[in-house]
């Protein structure tokens, strides 16, 4: 692996930027949940749903998860043989977060941006503690795929980010300005590293996320593009619903926004599933740990149907609310006509305080 940490060596200078998520994939990667502080009933449950997650996608693409070394056995005996299994040590199973953000070349390198990483907030509304291990598997996956690595001075996470591979990232307020992850950066300080790092020339920044993100807002939760200039974006006509004014602040923006190409933008509506909670039984199957976020009965989770996994070939959606699965399912089956939306039994990766896309981290093709 090269290192080019250097500030006259940034990605964009060199020519490299992020790609879309819709764009052709090699393969998928995800991390295997166990910590019993976040997990009920020791993950059996979420491991479940988390193999059923792989399967889906590992129709499109190659998959590979990581696991900690005391799991390694237990992963590899629930997955199947054509899901790849390595040991990847982890603090907890958010790879979106985590895991590295793939830049490619038009001469068909590709590349890792490592960006700081402080659980969420560190020990200022920080999920839980350490996060050592998680700090480390940017870097470590660009070894094992042996491609370069850019350390970005800047805490970021890859679910507070959408790009639409023409010059156009999307973002929150609530969560890059946060002061929790880059007190001494402003705005434009942040967005100039955005341009350096990815290779985007514009910056959508719309107020706030989905209601009650732990994550303190990630756009991945809210909104993301599906095409060039097409966006999807959860939404509520409950005016009662706190979700309803964010939702309909981003729609305002988005509306009277252009992207770097100087396209208005296509906005799709997506109904939020719920309102859903913890359970009771869900809340009192997960250990109290003082170093990690309580789960409390009665909490609402910050659902949505836009926190689904684009791939190469299918669409992974979360299956949340029997209300809202099938027409849900009906309107990204319109939104992406070439491939097959799968819809994944997902409350228990909610439980855990996200969904399919947190979940998952796409290595594009070169």
């Amino acid at each position: 692996m090269t290192d080019l940490a250097s500030p006259s060596q940034t990605p964009a200078q060199l020519g490299f930027r992020m790609p879309a998520e819709f764009a052709p994939h090699d393969a998928c990667w995800m991390l295997w949940p166990q910590r019993p502080d976040n997990w009920r009933l020791g993950a059996k449950p979420a491991q479940r749903a988390f193999v059923d997650v792989a399967c889906a996608i590992a129709e499109s693409e190659t998959v590979i998860v990581g696991v900690n070394d005391e799991q390694y056995e237990n992963a590899r005996h629930q997955l199947p043989a054509h899901v790849r299994v390595v040991e990847l040590s982890s603090n907890d199973a958010w790879m979106r977060d985590v895991g590295p953000t793939f830049v490619t070349h038009p001469d068909g390198r590709i590349a890792v941006v490592d960006w700081d990483f402080n659980a969420w907030g560190g020990l200022k509304g920080g999920l839980y503690f350490p996060w050592d291990k998680d700090r480390r598997i940017r870097r470590k996956i660009a070894e094992m795929l042996g491609i370069p690595c850019f350390t970005a001075p800047l805490v970021l996470e890859g679910g507070a980010i959408h790009v639409d591979g023409e010059g156009t990232l999307i973002t929150t307020e609530e969560c890059l300005l946060n002061p929790n992850r880059n007190p001494e950066l402003s705005r434009e300080a942040q967005t100039q590293l955005l341009a350096d790092y990815l290779g985007i020339d514009k910056v959508i920044w719309l107020p706030a996320g989905c209601y009650q993100d732990e994550t303190d807002g990630h756009v991945d939760n809210l909104c993301c593009f599906i095409a060039p200039g097409v966006v999807a974006l959860t939404w509520t006509d409950d005016e009662s619903d706190p979700q309803h004014a964010i939702s309909q602040q981003a729609l305002e923006i988005l509306e009277h926004a252009t992207d770097a190409r100087g396209r208005r933008f296509v906005v799709h509506k997506l109904p939020q599933p719920g309102p859903l909670y913890l359970g009771e039984e869900e809340a009192s199957g997960v250990d109290r740990l003082s170093s990690s976020r309580p789960r409390r009965p009665g909490d609402r989770m910050a659902a949505s149907y836009v926190n689904f996994y684009i791939g190469t070939s299918v669409v992974a959606m979360p299956l949340l609310d029997p209300a809202h699965d099938a027409s849900v399912r009906e309107i990204l089956e319109g939104l992406f006509p070439g491939r097959r939306v799968i819809g994944v039994p997902a409350r228990e990766i909610l439980l855990g305080g996200g969904n399919i896309h947190c979940i998952t981290q796409q290595q594009p093709r070169p």
